[in-house]
């Protein structure tokens, strides 16, 4: 039997660290959003159909340090990648006094796609290829006039 998880994705939110009440355990929850593609309509060759997006949200649970590391170090909008396995769990609604599930995933490993304080919406400027290069000549050269 396998239960493996390998997910990247985008922090839907702000992650959420506590602690058990019991032993006082640092652990985080987030939820990352996976786009997924698809094909749509299409029954045949000749009419392959129109290619789609659509988004998963996965709910996530990290514990002990690497809840503090993903706390501090990731926000709202970042790409991580999640390795872990699925884990369906119940508890008592006491709103509506109801039994609950949730099935989210246990990482085991969580890696930084992006560094600290960077954000995702920037977009960086193009490079000005003119930009002059000075040799010990003296002689200004130009990049693009150069034949490699």
């Amino acid at each position: 039997m396998l239960n493996r998880v390998v997910l990247v994705g985008r922090l839907v939110k702000d992650p959420d660290l506590r602690h058990t009440q019991s032993n006082n355990i640092p652990f985080v929850s987030f939820t990352i959003a996976v786009n997924r593609p698809f094909t749509s309509g299409g029954s045949n060759a000749d009419n392959p159909g129109s290619n789609n997006n659509t988004t998963d949200f996965f709910p996530c649970v990290a514990w002990r340090k690497q809840a503090e590391n993903i706390s501090k170090y990731v926000s709202k909008g970042h790409m991580v990648a999640v390795e872990g396995r699925l884990q369906t769990r119940d508890y008592m609604d006491q709103n509506t006094n109801t039994k609950r599930y949730v099935t989210e995933v246990v990482c085991d490993n969580v890696e930084f796609l992006e560094p600290k304080g960077s954000n995702p919406d920037y977009v960086r400027p193009a490079v000005d290829k003119e930009i002059p290069v000075e040799k010990d000549n003296g002689i200004q050269v130009i990049e693009d006039d150069l034949p490699f």
